[in-house]
């Protein structure tokens, strides 16, 4: 048993998923660089994270005459950070993170000349646009496994720990940092600066949960038995039954479970109201489903 597990946990990636990670890890650092010196760095927004930090540092260093760039600065005090990393047991991780730190750390630095500075004076704009597109460009490469240092692997290591969201973990984490930047640039720069790391965090959450979003059905009827192979022969849908009691009557009741895309609820409606009006039915949203029917638990 510990040999198989032990072989599972060093599988060789094929040169396909090398490649794809190699792929979302440069242009999803390429969107993150682009957002940052586009909207937030130049505009004063300072969305949390380590180059939140270095957009204050930044500030303050061109204050005194001197241009410190935020891509090295990231990669500098991320050393520190990357130690965690290491002693996290995951080599792959800590290779993917480390390419990450780098790539989306020079990008930083590469870009910042020649992109243009969009949204100057509109804050709100800035946020919301600035969010997006660095909310993407961490998708894809949380997507892969790894991250671009910083406080996300601190708002990693929790979620892995905890089962809360990564997107969640990392506004926890990083609002002490847009707190810290109000006294250098304004308190109105650190309220949008919140307001962009909200929406980033959100569309993270949306890149690396995927858009498919499924339905959990369940359903208490007397008819159970005419419903379930309705759901599996019309539907072709696997079906689970449960057995339940109610409180206040005291009775064995069964109970239907079975997962649906977004598309079938309408049917599975119509068949549990030509079938028994009167079935109790609760509907759930679900992030991602696994299995037969489903995609694959081993592909990202």
């Amino acid at each position: 048993m510990g040999a198989r597990r032990k072989a599972r946990a060093v599988r060789q990636l094929s040169w396909r998923e090398m490649l794809v990670d190699a792929a979302l890890i440069f242009f999803g650092s390429l969107l993150f660089a682009f957002g940052l010196d586009c909207f937030e760095v130049p505009n004063g927004l300072a969305a949390g994270g380590i180059t939140g930090l270095a957009t204050v540092f930044h500030a303050l260093a061109l204050q005194a005459g001197v241009n410190l760039p935020v891509g090295i600065q990231s990669i500098v005090m991320n050393v520190l950070l990357f130690v965690y990393v290491v002693k996290s047991g995951s080599r792959r991780y800590a290779i993917l993170t480390a390419a990450g730190i780098i790539v989306s750390g020079i990008l930083t630095d590469v870009v910042a000349p020649f992109v243009p500075v969009l949204g100057e004076g509109d804050l709100l704009l800035c946020a919301l646009w600035g969010g997006v597109i660095t909310g993407v460009g961490l998708g894809m490469v949380f997507r892969t496994g790894g991250n671009t240092g910083g406080t996300d692997i601190i708002a990693q290591l929790i979620a892995r720990r905890t089962g809360a969201s990564v997107g969640s973990m990392a506004i926890v984490v990083d609002g002490a940092i847009v707190a810290l930047s109000a006294p250098i640039f304004s308190i109105e720069n650190a309220l949008y600066a919140a307001v962009a790391m909200y929406i980033c965090g959100r569309v993270i959450d949306a890149v690396v949960d995927g858009p498919r979003v499924q339905r959990a059905a369940y359903i208490i009827s007397e008819k159970h038995e005419r419903i379930a192979r309705q759901i599996l022969t019309e539907l072709d849908r696997g079906c689970t039954e449960f057995e339940a009691r109610g409180m206040w009557s005291r009775e064995l009741r069964p109970v239907l479970f079975c997962v649906l895309s977004r598309g079938e609820i309408a049917h599975l409606k119509e068949i549990v109201a030509e079938t028994d009006p009167n079935a109790i039915v609760v509907i759930a949203e679900v992030h991602e489903a696994y299995g037969e029917g489903f995609k694959s638990i081993d592909k990202r």
